[in-house]
């Protein structure tokens, strides 16, 4: 009997498809509700810390804000809403 056998026979009794699936479906199953978590516990309070802007203008140029960064998660956003991130998490099972 050589080292190779017990790994031959279970790679017989377990199929990659059937493998590959199950993992699938278990990461699915524990990061699937991690994406659509709330981020901010406070969120749509009036005790929110995010829920504020801070922005400037100079001269003729457009005005630049922090609203857009701060604005998705004190709407009370998950990790799929968020404008950058979301798309990433998109490509992750769940």
């Amino acid at each position: 009997m050589t080292d190779t056998e017990p790994l031959q026979a279970v790679n017989e009794a377990l199929p990659a498809q059937s493998v590959t699936g199950a993992l699938h479906d278990g990461a699915a199953g524990g990061i699937g509700p991690v994406k659509h978590l709330t981020l901010d516990p406070l969120a749509n309070t009036g005790s929110d810390p995010l829920d504020n802007a801070v922005g400037t203008r100079i001269a003729d140029f457009q005005p630049v804000s922090t609203a857009s960064v701060t604005g998705p998660i004190a709407r009370g956003g998950s990790l799929s809403t968020l404008p950058v991130v979301g798309t990433a998490v998109g490509l992750l099972p769940g």
